[in-house]
């Protein structure tokens, strides 16, 4: 449960729920079987994609002298082995889930699947991770924003819609804010390390920028929605629930104050996907 990452976790389900929600609005019957596949999919892939993580950076010794959370392997909590056994477990439950799904839509869900899957292995896996040269946020967009947002209303209707992927966008910049502030902790030990994220690259005060804009950019598309689908105006209400993290960031907090932002942080995709959801799904 712990190389899991549980506080981390809604940014695989919350999309989901959007993107099911949104199918709901357009007055779709909405398959609850498909959706329930398609939150496996994405709760694995993130579950796999974190052991995967923990795995890669303990064996580089990335992750030896860290502020945040313990890391199994890093800590000598679990083997490399049982870490990267994990990850391949996870891995094969959203392969499975993945599978029922394409079998039933599409076969280009397969690819789509398989995309997910090297995503999640090469953030930080492989001879050249794309996750230490800067372009873990751009995957994380992709992936955990556009893919499991609008990917959920396909698996539903069966084509992308504009609403879709407009909220897959919101949910993508929540989720990027999640990594920002995660690697604007890590900024000083990455640094020695040898990781070259984004924040690494951008330095302390552009990547603080960063994630205000990121997640001013989330309640500004919710807004935008709204013209359309008015129930997305009751994402705006998170706005409350954004100004501890926001503050704390502007603020400068660093090193373990950086944990509690974390926590804020995913509190924060939470509350906004929910209330998303809720309003895509009433108001049609």
């Amino acid at each position: 449960m712990l190389g899991a990452r549980p506080r981390t976790l809604p940014a695989s389900v919350v999309p989901v729920a959007v993107g099911t929600a949104a199918a709901f609005g357009l007055g779709h019957h909405v398959s609850w079987w498909r959706a329930v596949l398609a939150a496996a999919v994405a709760l694995s892939l993130q579950v796999a994609t974190n052991y995967a993580n923990d795995y890669a950076d303990g064996v580089k010794g990335t992750d030896d002298a860290r502020v945040g959370p313990v890391r199994l392997v890093a800590a000598g909590l679990a083997t490399p082995r049982a870490v990267k056994s994990a990850a391949f477990v996870a891995f094969g439950v959203a392969a499975l889930a993945g599978a029922a799904l394409a079998l039933v839509i599409t076969p280009w869900l397969f690819a789509v699947g398989a995309a997910s899957m090297l995503a999640g292995w090469f953030y930080t896996g492989g001879p050249k991770p794309y996750g230490y040269l800067g372009l873990g946020e751009v995957f994380v967009f992709v992936f955990f924003g556009l893919v499991a947002t609008a990917g959920s209303t396909f698996v539903q209707v069966e084509r992308l819609t504009a609403l879709s992927l407009a909220a897959g966008c919101a949910m993508g910049c929540l989720s990027c804010a999640l990594l920002v502030v995660n690697n604007l902790r890590d900024i000083p030990t990455d640094a020695v390390t040898g990781k070259r994220t984004l924040a690494v690259r951008l330095g302390d005060a552009p990547t603080r920028w960063l994630y205000v804009g990121l997640v001013a950019a989330a309640f500004v598309l919710a807004a935008l929605m709204g013209l359309t689908r008015p129930g997305a105006l009751g994402a705006l209400v998170a706005l409350a629930a954004a100004a501890p993290p926001v503050r704390a960031v502007r603020g400068g907090a660093r090193g373990p104050q950086l944990i509690a932002v974390l926590g804020g942080t995913a509190l924060l995709q939470l509350t906004y996907g929910l209330l998303l959801a809720l309003g895509l799904g009433l108001t049609r």
